[in-house]
């Protein structure tokens, strides 16, 4: 089941950030991951501490939890650290159950 991570953060060093995120997605690739979003969020409910939002997505939370924890992210993840303020978290994917229409008779 795929699973995504979710960082949202307020970007202080964009010239670091800039150096981190020409690296992150090879990081991720080799993974079997990809980036499916990096932009700034449009909020309608609430009011987010941060609206840069990067969502990528993995095919696995196991293959999302190895990315962020190997050799070739971590060597890389200080400059994210020292370059936003922010989160980052996982999430799995669900599998919505089948509605009416998609059942096959």
């Amino acid at each position: 089941m795929a699973a995504y991570v979710v960082a949202q953060m307020l970007v202080h060093d964009l010239e670091k950030y800039l150096v981190y995120a020409s690296q992150v997605g090879g990081t991720i690739a080799n993974h079997g991951g990809k980036i499916l979003t990096a932009s700034e969020a449009e909020v309608r409910e609430g009011s987010p501490p941060f609206t840069r939002t990067v969502i990528g997505e993995f095919p696995t939370l196991e293959a999302g939890h190895e990315w962020y924890e190997s050799e070739e992210y971590q060597a890389i993840l200080p400059l994210r650290l020292e370059a936003t303020t922010g989160t980052l978290f996982f999430v799995e994917g669900i599998a919505m159950p089948p509605t009416p229409e998609s059942k096959q008779d």
